[in-house]
C-alpha cells in the first residue's frame, strides 16, 4: 500500500446480505400497494425510493482490483476487499487495476557518452501501488497511465544511454558500457524509472534493455571497425603462437644436435617459419637439391 492512500473504514456489508434485505423491502412495498389506502401508498413510495437508493451501492471486485472512494470531493479511502459487497451509494467509486502491465518501448535514437548515434529500446513491467497518487496526481484512465509511463520511460532511457559508451572500443577497457553492463545498466535504468514514476504512484517491477544497435547511418562503418579489431586480435594470437613455435623449434634443434646453424641461417629459418605459420594460405615447399 502506498504512503498517501489508506483503507476505507466506512460501512460496508456483504452484497448478498443486502440483496436479502432488499427482497424483504420489495415484499413490504408490494404489501403497502395492495393495502390501497393513501397512507400505505405514500409509505410504498418512500420505501421504493429507499430501495432504488440501496440498489446503487453494489460493487463486484476481483483480485488485484481496488476502488478509490470519494465522498463529495473528499477522499474517503481505497476499498480493496474482493467479492460482491455493498457500500455507501453516495460515494463516487473509481475503479483502479493493480495488476501487472507490460510496456515494450520501441527503439529510440540517442547519442551515447562519446556521441555515437545508437538505437536502444526497453521492456518495462509496472503496476500501480499508490491509488491516491494514481487518481489525484495523474489524470485517471488506462490511456493516461500508458502515455505517462511511455513518456517517462523514454526520458529515463535517454538519460541512462547518454551516460555510457556503446562498447569498449569507444572508451577505456575497464569502463562500464551499454553492451557489457548487463545487470548493472538494467538496475540503474530501473532506479531512474522508479524515481520518475513514483510521483504517479507507479512501481517498476522490472526494466530491461531489449534492443541495442548502432544507428543505420554508422552501422556499416562500425561493423568494419569491429571486423578490423577482430582481425587484429586474431593476428596477435597467431603471431604470439608462431613466435613460441619458432623458439621451440630452434631450442629443440640445439638440444638434440640435429644441425648447427649460424646467426644468418637462424634468421633465415625464423623468417621462413613465420611465413609458414602466419600466412593465410598454405606455403608451397621448395626442395634445395644442392649444387
Amino acid at each position: 500500500m502506498g504512503n498517501n492512500e489508506y483503507p476505507y473504514k466506512g460501512f460496508s456489508i456483504n452484497g448478498f446480505v443486502m440483496l436479502f434485505f432488499q427482497l424483504i423491502l420489495a415484499l413490504a412495498i408490494v404489501a403497502c400497494v395492495f393495502a390501497a389506502t393513501p397512507g400505505w401508498i405514500v409509505l410504498a413510495v418512500i420505501l421504493g425510493v429507499i430501495w432504488i437508493f440501496l440498489s446503487s451501492g453494489y460493487i463486484k471486485q476481483e483480485p488485484n482490483e481496488s476502488r478509490v472512494l470519494v465522498f463529495f470531493g473528499k477522499y474517503s479511502g481505497t476499498y480493496r476487499k474482493v467479492g460482491f459487497n455493498w457500500i455507501n451509494p453516495l460515494l463516487t467509486k473509481k475503479r483502479i487495476s493493480l495488476r501487472i502491465r507490460n510496456l515494450d518501448v520501441e527503439p529510440i535514437k540517442v547519442n551515447d557518452k562519446v556521441g555515437n548515434p545508437i538505437l536502444i529500446g526497453l521492456v518495462l513491467v509496472w503496476k500501480i501501488n499508490d491509488t491516491y497518487r494514481a487518481v489525484f496526481d495523474l489524470d485517471s484512465g488506462s490511456t493516461s497511465y500508458q502515455s505517462f509511463v511511455a513518456i517517462q520511460s523514454d526520458a529515463a532511457l535517454r538519460e541512462v544511454a547518454g551516460k555510457y559508451a556503446y562498447d569498449n572500443e569507444s572508451s577505456h577497457a575497464d569502463e562500464l558500457t551499454l553492451r557489457s553492463g548487463g545487470e548493472e545498466i538494467n538496475e540503474e535504468l530501473e532506479r531512474k524509472l522508479n524515481e520518475r514514476l513514483a510521483m504517479a504512484g507507479i512501481e517498476v517491477v522490472e526494466a530491461r534493455i531489449n534492443y541495442l544497435a548502432y544507428a543505420p547511418e554508422i552501422a556499416a562503418v562500425m561493423l568494419r571497425r569491429q571486423q578490423a579489431s577482430a582481425i587484429i586480435s586474431a593476428r596477435e594470437k597467431i603471431v604470439e603462437g608462431a613466435v613460441t613455435m619458432v623458439k621451440l623449434a630452434l631450442d629443440r634443434l640445439d638440444e638434440e644436435n640435429v644441425v648447427k646453424l649460424d646467426n644468418e641461417r637462424k634468421a633465415a629459418m625464423v623468417g621462413n617459419l613465420l611465413v609458414v605459420l602466419c600466412a593465410d594460405d598454405a606455403a608451397q615447399p621448395v626442395v634445395n637439391a644442392g649444387n
